[in-house]
C-alpha cells in the first residue's frame, strides 16, 4: 500500500470555505468545532462567525491565531481578496526591529527613543514604549514558531543595523523577512484551525445601533453581495500609498479599503498627510531595494561619482527614510542625478559585498535588479529613486492594549491602524514589528471582545447596506468606455506626486485638493462596461479606485493645514518644525461625504522634545 502525502496545499484547501458554509451552520464556522455546541444567537439565518479578520497579511493572520490561542472555542475566518499570500507583508524585505541582545548595551529604552526621534516627536509615547517592550516579545515567538531567521554564529537570530537606530536590532531572514514571516504566520493560522475565506472583497462595515455587527463583502467570483455577521471584527488591510498609483512599492490590491469602510462607518483617519517614500526603490515602477542594503554598506553615488549622503547626514545612508528620501530627491532637483524627469536616478553601489554575501543576505534584491532593471548589482551600482512605500497614518485607535477602535466590536491591525507608533516617519524595521505586534492584541482584543457577547447584532443594517451596494453595482455596470478609468486612474496617481509627494508647498497642495474634487466628480459619473459580475475586475479597479481618492482627498486637507515640516511632511513654503502649533495630530473624519479636520495632542511621557538631528 502506498504512502498517502498531504501537502501544504491540500492543508491550505481544508481551511477554506465559502459563504454558503458561514450561512448553512446557523451559528457560524463554529458550529465546524465538536466542542463547540452553545447557541450563537444569530436568529436571522445570515452567515455568521464569532471574529471576523479581513485581510490576511502579517497582521491578520496574527491576529487570527491569537484569538485561537487564547480562544480555541471561537470561530474565526479571515477574509482576502485573492490568496492568502497575497499581500504586502511579502513585500517587506529588510527585518524586524525587536531588541534580543541586551549584553552589548542596547535596551528597550533606546528602541523607545530611536523610535520617538525617529517619529519627529509625532509618535505616542506611552504606546511606543509598549510597543518596543511587545518587539522583543514578538521575535521570540516567531523564533518558536519555527520562522527561519538567519543565524549568528552562536545560532541566536541574526541582526543588522536599519536607519535610525543606534544599535543592531532589525532581525532579519535574509532579504525575504516579511514573505517567511508571513508564511510562518500562515502555517501556524492552518494549524490553529483559522478559516479562510478568498476572493471576497470588503465594501462596508456594518453596525448595530452603536456597535459594530460584521462586514458586507463581494463574492468576486459569483458578484453576490452578501452582509456576514461577527460579534468582533479585525481591520487588517494594509495601507493606501497606492494613491501615488504610477510610483509606489506597495502591492496592487492595498487600496485602503479597511480604512474607506471605517471612514464611512464614522471613524476618525488619523494623520492621513503622513505618507513615507523609500529611498530605495526600483527607477522604473517602484519596486523596493531593501534598506537591508545600506544596512551592509550600500552608496548613494551621483552623476558626479559623489558618495553624497555626507552632505546630509553625520548617519550617511542610515539616517532615517525621510531624510535619505529628501536628499536624493535634492540631489536630482540640483543636477546631480542620471536621466530626466521622472526617469531620474542615482545609483545604489553594492559591488565591495561578495557574490556569496549577496546570495546569503539579499538574494532577492538581486532578483528584483534583474528582472526590472536587467542589472546585476554583484557587479554594477543599481539605478535607483525614492517610491511611495508606507503609511503611518490609518485608522484611529482608541486603546493601543487591545487595538480597539470607537466603534464597539471593531479593530484594527498593522498599516490600516494608527496607533501613534512610527508617527511622522517609520523607522526601517519597524514595520514588521507593528504587524506582529499590534495583529496579535487585536487578535485579544477581539477574542475577549466577542467571548463576552452573547449574541449576534441584528443584521439589520447589514441588510440594508447589501441592498444600497446591489442597487448601486447594477447601476454602474450598465455602460462606460474601457480606457476611460484607467486613464483617470494614471492621472490621478501623478498628481499626487507632483503636488503630494516628497516636497509639498500650499499653493500645490491648495490647487490638488480643488482637483481630488474634480476627480471625484468624474469618479463618480463612471460606469463600468461589462454587466457580468463573474470575476468583474474592473470593478474591483473600481472600488479600489473610489477608496484611494477618499483617502487622497483626507491626505491632502491634512498636508494643506499641517503648515510646517515635519517627519515625511515636508513643506518648502514652511521649512521649519512648528512645535507650538503643530505638535498634534490630525483627525479626519467624514461629514456629508467631505474630510473634515480636528487636531489631537500627542502624548509625551518620557522623553522631551527636542531638536532631530542625525
Amino acid at each position: 500500500m502506498s504512502e498517502q502525502k498531504f501537502t501544504r496545499r491540500d492543508f491550505l484547501q481544508s481551511a477554506c470555505i465559502s459563504v454558503g458554509a458561514l450561512a448553512a451552520s446557523g451559528s457560524g464556522v463554529s458550529a465546524l468545532a465538536a466542542d463547540n455546541k452553545k447557541d450563537s444567537g444569530n436568529k436571522d439565518g445570515l452567515p455568521s462567525v464569532d471574529v471576523l479578520v479581513i485581510g490576511s497579511g502579517g497582521a491578520g493572520l496574527r491576529a487570527a491565531v491569537a484569538v485561537r490561542k487564547k480562544y480555541p472555542n471561537l470561530s474565526v475566518v479571515v477574509v482576502n481578496k485573492g490568496m492568502p499570500s497575497r499581500n504586502a507583508t511579502c513585500m517587506a524585505e529588510g527585518g524586524i526591529n525587536g531588541v534580543i541582545d541586551f549584553e552589548h548595551g542596547d535596551s528597550h529604552e533606546l528602541h523607545a527613543y530611536d523610535t520617538v526621534k525617529g517619529s519627529d516627536f509625532l509618535g505616542d509615547q506611552d504606546a511606543i514604549i509598549k510597543f518596543v517592550e511587545k518587539a522583543t516579545e514578538a521575535i521570540h515567538e516567531l523564533d518558536y514558531a519555527g520562522m527561519p531567521f538567519n543565524r549568528q554564529k552562536n545560532n541566536t537570530v541574526a541582526r543588522r543595523f536599519a536607519g535610525g537606530a543606534k544599535y543592531e536590532r532589525c532581525n532579519y531572514a535574509a532579504d525575504k523577512t516579511g514573505s517567511i514571516l508571513m508564511h510562518t504566520c500562515l502555517d501556524e493560522a492552518i494549524t490553529k484551525g483559522v478559516k479562510f475565506l478568498l476572493d471576497h472583497y470588503l465594501l462596508d462595515v456594518a453596525m448595530d445601533g452603536d456597535k459594530c455587527e460584521g462586514a458586507v463583502l463581494l463574492d468576486m467570483q459569483t458578484g453576490d453581495v452578501t452582509p456576514v455577521l461577527a460579534k468582533a471584527v479585525v481591520l487588517a488591510t494594509g495601507g493606501y500609498t497606492r494613491v501615488f498609483f504610477n510610483r509606489t512599492s506597495t502591492p496592487f490590491n492595498a487600496s485602503g479599503d479597511g480604512i474607506a469602510a471605517a471612514l464611512r462607518a464614522g471613524l476618525a483617519f488619523k494623520d492621513p498627510e503622513m505618507l513615507q517614500f523609500h529611498p530605495t526603490g526600483i527607477r522604473t515602477g517602484g519596486a523596493l531595494i531593501t534598506e537591508a542594503a545600506r544596512g551592509l554598506g550600500g552608496k548613494l553615488i551621483n552623476n558626479k561619482g559623489e558618495r553624497f549622503m555626507s552632505k546630509y547626514s553625520k548617519r550617511m545612508e542610515l539616517a532615517p527614510r525621510d531624510i535619505v528620501a529628501r536628499s536624493i530627491e535634492t540631489e536630482i532637483r540640483l543636477g546631480n542625478a542620471f536621466g530626466e524627469g521622472m526617469s531620474s536616478y542615482v545609483l545604489l553601489d553594492l559591488t565591495h559585498l561578495s557574490e556569496e554575501q549577496i546570495m546569503n543576505e539579499l538574494p532577492q534584491i538581486r532578483h528584483v535588479g534583474l528582472l526590472f532593471d536587467g542589472m546585476d548589482l554583484v557587479k554594477e551600482p543599481i539605478p535607483i529613486r525614492p517610491t511611495a512605500h508606507y503609511s503611518m497614518g490609518g485608522i484611529e485607535i482608541a486603546k493601543f492594549d487591545d487595538m480597539s477602535t470607537h466603534l464597539p466590536g471593531l479593530f484594527a491591525a498593522g498599516e490600516t491602524s494608527c496607533a501613534s507608533i512610527h508617527g511622522a516617519n517609520r523607522l526601517g524595521g519597524n514595520s514588521l514589528t507593528d504587524t506582529t505586534v499590534t495583529g496579535k492584541l487585536a487578535g485579544e482584543g477581539a477574542g475577549e471582545y466577542a467571548a463576552n457577547r452573547t449574541s449576534f447584532g441584528s443584521g439589520k443594517h447589514a441588510r440594508e447596506l447589501a441592498q444600497k451596494w446591489q442597487a448601486k453595482f447594477k447601476e454602474i455596470t450598465s455602460g462606460g468606455t474601457s480606457n476611460e478609468m484607467y486613464d483617470l486612474r494614471e492621472e490621478f496617481g501623478k498628481q499626487n506626486w507632483d503636488n503630494m509627494g516628497i516636497y509639498r508647498t500650499g499653493d500645490k497642495l491648495e490647487a490638488h485638493a480643488k482637483s481630488l474634487e474634480e476627480f471625484q466628480a468624474k469618479y463618480d459619473a463612471l460606469k463600468i462596461p461589462n454587466p457580468n459580475m463573474t470575476y468583474n475586475t474592473a470593478l474591483i479597479d473600481y472600488l479600489e479606485f473610489g477608496n484611494l481618492i477618499m483617502l487622497a482627498r483626507c491626505a491632502c486637507l491634512g498636508a494643506l493645514e499641517r503648515k510646517e515640516c515635519r517627519g515625511a511632511h515636508f513643506r518648502e513654503d514652511y521649512p521649519k518644525r512648528d512645535d507650538v502649533n503643530f505638535l498634534k495630530h490630525s483627525i479626519v473624519t467624514l461629514k456629508d461625504g467631505k474630510p473634515t479636520l480636528a487636531y489631537k495632542d500627542v502624548v509625551i511621557t518620557k522623553y522631551p522634545v527636542e531638536e532631530r538631528k542625525y
